[in-house]
């Protein structure tokens, strides 16, 4: 039986908001604050503008198990990942990967665009640890299984992006890993591939690999999986079975904001969205926020942002904020920000996040809380945008007189 298995034990990740340090000058304020603060203070405690992308996560994978990881943008999923394949350590805490790693994450990152596929295919298989003669043992079945023989001999620059992750996928799907970790490419290629892709990872699944998936398809991830957990902020929110974790998170419509050590003068502290249950396709709600502004503070510069985005793609759909409207914020206290939103969009669940934003550097300076919004059917149509159909239909003589009293358009 496999031993292959994946742990995550209280694990903490910091981050720093904007600390980019591309100048002499700007990097020795930075190690002087550093200096001054002492080592274990800056590795453990929350210095000003940093902020906790993970907070005391912990997860278990176990041969045949699957674990979903949902939440809105911004909610440290890819970060859980790139801690799980060693791209960054963590703060505090451990984690641990029994068994080699398959990162299907940016299937197509590693090509290099005047190599052929044929090329590639040697090039990625060594670089994920293959030998030759096992590259060259499971060529075929990669490059059958990414469908374009006809152009396997061709540089892949010339590829479509559909071909580019077709081919990514194939080749990292054909490694044969003990343990599978999984970004966003259940959405790869066209509806054809996207099941056949999806058949690869679930026969993994069965064959006792296993598996952690980050995907906004929450009916894949519903398919998939045998538990999920539901991320906020970096926070764990709830963890059970996949049905139980989609229906938290579908179903969360307020939120409240966690200190963190930031630089903004405003502050974010709640969210409530009024859309108790499902809210018809072209039906209105209320967002209200609440937050302050730091006393002695005369600057004009930030803004209250509200991003809706679509948790099916993680797509954005619509962005206002307080500056964008002229409405200012006050100079100091707390403030209640009201903003009724028409949802014209198609049936499906959406993120509404609020964020504070510095209007000079268009930096996201505060990151406040979000919930979310179940969208349901209204006046049937297909498209992005509802734009609520009023249809008249007219027969026989009635239908020649309304005709007939219609301007034409040229």
């Amino acid at each position: 039986m496999s031993t292959a298995s994946v742990s995550f034990r209280h694990v903490w990740k910091k981050f720093r908001y904007g600390e980019v340090h591309n100048s002499l000058r700007d990097l020795l304020p930075a190690l002087g604050r550093r200096l001054l603060h002492g080592r274990s203070q800056a590795a453990h405690d929350l210095q000003s503008g940093d902020f906790w992308a993970v907070r005391d996560v912990s997860f278990e994978v176990r041969p045949g198990e699957a674990i979903g990881i949902i939440g809105p943008n911004g909610a440290g999923k890819s970060t859980v990942l790139k801690l799980l394949t060693r791209i960054v350590r963590p703060t505090r805490g451990g984690c641990t990967v029994r068994g080699r790693i398959g990162a299907l994450i940016e299937l197509s990152a590693g090509f290099h665009p005047d190599l052929t596929g044929r090329e590639n295919i040697f090039l990625q298989g060594s670089i994920m640890g293959m030998h030759r003669g096992e590259i060259a043992t499971k060529f075929d079945e990669i490059v059958a299984f990414a469908g374009i023989p006809d152009f396997i001999d061709t540089p892949v620059k010339r590829y479509s992006t559909g071909m580019h992750a077709r081919l990514g996928f194939a080749i990292a799907a054909h490694l044969d890993p003990d343990v599978l970790i999984i970004d966003e490419v259940l959405a790869v290629g066209d509806a054809a591939f996207q099941q056949k892709a999806f058949g690869r990872i679930a026969d993994m699944r069965r064959q006792q690999v296993p598996l952690v998936v980050v995907s906004h398809q929450l009916d894949r991830i519903a398919q998939l999986c045998t538990k999920a957990i539901l991320l906020n902020r970096g926070r764990v929110v709830h963890s059970g079975t996949a049905a139980e974790t989609i229906a938290a998170y579908v179903n969360t419509t307020s939120s409240t904001a966690d200190a963190i050590a930031s630089d903004s003068a405003t502050r974010i502290e709640s969210m409530f969205v009024n859309a108790p249950g499902e809210v018809p396709s072209g039906g209105t709600i209320t967002v209200t926020i609440t937050g302050t502004v730091r006393p002695n503070w005369t600057g004009t510069r930030e803004s209250v942002v509200l991003r809706v985005s679509s948790v099916e793609t993680g797509a954005m759909v619509f962005s206002t904020d307080t500056a964008l409207n002229g409405m200012p914020l006050p100079h100091a206290g707390p403030f209640t920000l009201e903003v009724d939103l028409q949802l014209n969009v198609p049936a499906n669940v959406y993120t509404i996040q609020s964020l504070v934003l510095d209007t000079l550097t268009s930096r996201e300076v505060f990151p406040g809380p979000n919930a979310q919004v179940n969208v349901g059917a209204g006046i049937a149509f297909t498209g992005s945008v509802q734009m609520n159909p009023r249809l008249r239909l007219e027969e026989g003589a009635r239908a020649g007189a309304a005709g007939s009293s219609a301007s034409p358009v040229a």
